[in-house]
């Protein structure tokens, strides 16, 4: 089942991407300053790190990327009929996840 949400998500998404507010605000913190083409990059091709199928906002699931830099970014979507929602995207702490940004510390 976990493989079948990254399939909805990228299905999804070739359709169309919304980010939600909270996306947004959580992008645009100056200590994060995520581009939104970065957030796209990782619900495309990002891998998968957890799986929420009871999560409220419909199925969704949080994916692992890169930006241009290297820099570890986290995207946490959900998969609807005519576009995949962004629900948030942030740099992941050092201090809660292992090195790898895959399991928590």
């Amino acid at each position: 089942m976990a493989a079948d949400i990254v399939e909805r998500v990228r299905a999804a998404a070739k359709r169309r991407v919304l980010f939600l507010p909270h996306a947004v605000r959580q992008m645009s913190r100056p200590d994060r300053m995520i581009q939104a083409s970065v957030v796209e990059a990782v619900v495309h091709g990002g891998d998968l790190v957890e799986d929420y199928p009871n999560d409220v906002r419909g199925h969704s699931c949080l994916l692992l990327g890169r930006d241009a830099t290297g820099r570890p970014i986290h995207v946490v979507c959900s998969p609807k009929d005519d576009f995949v929602a962004v629900i948030t995207a942030y740099v992941p702490d050092e201090a809660q996840w292992a090195d790898d940004f895959r399991s928590r510390r």
